[in-house]
């Protein structure tokens, strides 16, 4: 598994899963729709701790920055 997130990408799925458990505390969001947005923001915190999301592979994208070599 090669990590294909940079941190903007991590940081942002981190932002959006803490508003969703939020909303979903405080009673904003409820029922299946509320179930639902919870199982994505922890697919959100669990991909951003991996580094890795296996959506981005069929697309061949990433986030993360490529390193250059300067000599």
């Amino acid at each position: 598994m090669t990590p294909n997130m940079g941190s903007a990408d991590k940081a942002i799925r981190i932002a959006i899963a803490c508003v969703l458990a939020g909303l979903y505390l405080l009673n904003i969001i409820s029922g299946t729709i509320g179930l639902i947005l919870i199982g994505l923001s922890i697919v959100f915190v669990a991909t951003s701790l991996m580094s890795f999301c296996p959506l981005y592979l069929p697309f061949g994208l990433s986030t993360r920055r490529m390193k250059t070599n300067v000599d």
